[in-house]
């Protein structure tokens, strides 16, 4: 059985949180696309050529995810991600996944909209900047790392005009997703709505 959810939005946004538990419910398999630019930025860091670490990704490459969420390839998985070329060569490999036996859940900025168009349920999962910087520094804190709200604040802007305004596939919600705004929700109501919105495909 193919059933795709696509799962869009910015960083911070709660996307990531809402794939992995609406995967654990139906027992899909799950994909933070996100990684695959992160992986591509931490071997730029490194001295490869993006198009190069993109070309020759592994999934070795994504096996510590801890590492690849550092600010410094946070930023540089931005700015690689703008690279028509890195997309390309990173298509096949979360459109393979998506169409896995057992179902599938991939998060990221395109899945609806250029990855998975017929995806079965799309959401697009939101968040003002403000809660997002905090969800941000929250989380920066949690790994023991020290952080200053006005500059976190200012990175999430700027990674969403980057994500936004790129001439490939920028970050926008496809015509027919659900629209999760998850700034005063908890996470247990933004993953409600997500799996009642899958329910409900499921069950048409």
């Amino acid at each position: 059985m193919r059933f795709t959810v696509a799962i869009d939005g910015p960083a911070a946004a709660g996307k990531g949180t809402i794939g992995r538990a609406v995967a654990a419910k139906f027992g899909f398999g799950h994909l933070d696309t996100g990684l695959l630019y992160r992986a591509v930025g931490a071997r730029m860091l490194a001295g490869e050529k993006a198009e190069d670490a993109a070309r020759g990704l592994t999934p070795e490459d994504l096996g510590d995810p801890d590492a690849l969420r550092t600010p410094d390839v946070a930023q540089a998985a931005s700015k690689v991600a703008v690279i028509p070329q890195v997309r390309s060569h990173l298509l096949d490999f979360q459109r393979a996944f998506a169409n896995r036996s057992g179902g599938a859940v991939l998060d990221g900025r395109d899945i609806g909209t250029v990855i998975c168009p017929r995806a079965e349920v799309k959401l697009f999962v939101t968040a003002s900047a403000e809660v997002r910087a905090q969800r941000r520094m929250d989380e920066l804190a949690g790994r023991g790392l020290a952080a200053n709200f006005a500059e976190v604040l200012a990175d999430v802007k700027a990674r969403d005009a980057r994500d936004a305004d790129r001439a490939t596939a920028p970050m926008v919600a496809a015509d027919d997703a659900l629209v999760l705004d998850t700034s005063d929700m908890s996470i247990d109501e933004a993953v409600a709505a997500a799996v009642a919105a899958v329910e409900a495909r499921k069950g048409a």
